[in-house]
C-alpha cells in the first residue's frame, strides 16, 4: 500500500532508520561526517565573513568589490549546501545551529567593527588558504584511514574550489 504523503505525520507508520549500504564501514562514514562537519562550520564562518564584507565595503571600487564578495559568498552559500547533502548521504546528521559551527570551527570570526578593504581580501585570503591546507589533510585521512574514495575525491573538487577563491583574493591583493 503507497503512503499517502498528505496525512499528518501522525498517522503514518514510523519509518525506520534505514542506514547507507555503500561499502564503507559504519564506523569510516561515522568519521567522514565528522570530518565534513567541522568543514561545514568552517564554511559558515566564511559565509558570514564574506557576507559582512559585501555589505560593508566601501571606496572608489565599490561596486567591483561589493559583487566581488557577493560572487564568492554564493559559491560558499553552494558549497554549504553539497557538504550537507554529503553528511546526509554518508548517513550523519550535518551540524545547523551557529553554536555549533562557532565551536567547531578552526576559523575566526571578525568582530572588528569597520574594516579597510584590504584587510578584508588579506582576512579572506587567509581563512581560504587555512581551509585549503585542512582540506588536504582531510582528503588524505578519507583516501588512506577511511577507505572513502568518494568522500576523498569530493574534498579534492572543494579544495580546488577554495584554491581559485583564494587565487582570486590574491590578484586582488598583488
Amino acid at each position: 500500500m503507497a503512503t499517502d504523503l498528505n496525512k499528518p505525520e501522525t498517522q503514518q507508520k514510523p519509518v525506520k532508520n534505514i542506514q547507507p549500504n555503500i561499502g564503507l564501514e559504519k564506523d569510516s562514514m561515522k568519521k567522514a561526517s565528522e570530518l565534513l562537519n567541522a568543514y561545514l562550520a568552517d564554511l559558515h564562518v566564511l559565509y558570514i565573513k564574506t557576507r559582512k564584507y559585501h555589505w560593508n565595503v566601501a571606496g572608489p571600487s565599490f561596486k567591483e568589490y561589493h559583487e566581488f564578495f557577493e560572487e564568492q559568498y554564493k559559491q560558499l552559500e553552494e558549497m554549504i549546501d553539497v557538504v550537507a547533502e554529503r553528511i546526509r548521504t554518508l548517513g550523519g546528521r550535518p551540524m545547523a545551529t551557529m553554536t555549533d559551527f562557532i565551536r567547531e570551527t578552526s576559523l575566526e570570526e571578525d568582530h572588528s567593527g569597520e574594516v579597510k578593504t584590504f584587510d578584508m581580501f588579506e582576512r579572506l585570503l587567509a581563512d581560504h588558504e587555512q581551509v585549503t591546507r585542512e582540506l588536504r589533510g582531510d582528503v588524505t585521512t578519507c583516501d588512506d584511514e577511511l577507505n572513502d574514495a568518494g568522500t576523498a575525491d569530493f574534498l579534492t573538487g572543494l579544495m580546488e574550489e577554495h584554491e581559485k577563491m583564494a587565487w582570486m583574493l590574491r590578484k586582488y591583493l598583488s
